[in-house]
């Protein structure tokens, strides 16, 4: 773990920004959510150099967050895929977005979460899965 203050890491909070906290490791999930999967889309997407991107690649596969796996012939090609642990960051992300659009001015239109069936913009909440 990086952080080593032991009182920090018995918060959940604390735990779980030590695995993904960091700007452009969040960044990189968002765009995997968005379906990048090689190194050259994400650099291509974030602008990030090459060095802090194979960082935080390698520390999101150490997380648990990604899962590293070999593409056409080279051994030296990759993609980048969310795990099931990486995919249960999805509403962490959209409640971020959606706090951001809420309370944090752009010159840049906000993005929204759009309901599939209703076409209707989304209001994310979270609620208790056994009592709804």
């Amino acid at each position: 773990m990086k952080n080593k203050n032991y009182n920090d890491m018995q918060c959940p909070i604390a735990r779980c920004l030590d695995h993904i906290g960091e700007w452009w490791s969040l960044l990189i999930i968002r765009d995997a959510f968005r379906g990048y999967k090689r190194f050259d889309e994400f650099q291509k997407s974030l602008g990030i150099a090459t060095n802090i991107l194979t960082r935080r690649l390698k520390g999101l596969v150490e997380s648990g967050i990604l899962e590293k796996k070999q593409y056409g012939e080279s051994k030296n090609r990759f993609e980048y895929i969310l795990t099931p642990q990486g995919q249960d960051l999805s509403p962490v992300l959209m409640t971020m977005m959606q706090w951001s659009s809420k309370h944090i001015e752009s010159n840049e239109p906000n993005s929204q979460i759009v309901n599939i069936q209703t076409k209707e913009v989304a209001d994310i909440v979270l609620i208790d899965k056994k009592t709804g």
